[in-house]
């Protein structure tokens, strides 16, 4: 038996996130745009899901039809059985993950970001893919200064409220 790799390349347009995961029944989708949109008023989504057996569909749903039409296309080049895609904006993937999580479905979270995002894929026979990893973001070039602590801490308190 042989394994290919593949790298595939994640668009992120601007003021949008991305998250990356995997689940494991036809429900998902459902289950997911619920977790969306009692998390955070007004988020806009779009959402995808591979079937891995059945009709073996892109199962898809959302509240924004360029996000939606986003996660399709992403869901057809990873080509991966149980992966999904969601993209949001108006929302933090901060704001959303801990309700991702609680669905039942869901097995892991491979990435949630805005950066730079590749997913590899590994194939081991005709029509079977799986997701191996992400590469999510650059390498660091430091270490942060006291001026970096307080930008966070600022950047923080505007994002999520928090109280540092």
């Amino acid at each position: 038996m042989s394994i290919k790799f593949e790298l595939i390349d994640v668009p992120i347009p601007q003021g949008t996130n991305v998250i990356i995961g995997q689940a494991h029944f036809i429900k998902t989708v459902e289950d997911l745009y619920e977790a969306l949109v009692t998390s955070v008023p007004g988020v806009k989504f779009g959402i995808a899901f591979c079937e891995a057996s059945g009709k073996r569909l892109v199962r898809h749903e959302a509240n924004d039809e360029e996000l939606r039409n986003l996660a399709i296309d992403l869901c057809k080049k990873i080509a991966a059985g149980h992966v999904f895609v969601i993209y949001i904006r108006n929302a933090w993937p901060i704001n959303v993950l801990n309700a991702i999580k609680n669905v039942t479905e869901v097995v892991r979270i491979f990435a949630a970001t805005a950066n730079p995002l590749k997913v590899i894929v590994a194939e081991v026979e005709p029509e079977r893919r799986g997701v191996v990893g992400v590469v999510d973001g650059h390498s660091p070039l430091g270490v942060e200064t006291e001026k970096d602590r307080e930008e966070r801490k600022k950047f923080l308190r505007e994002v999520v409220k928090y109280k540092l």
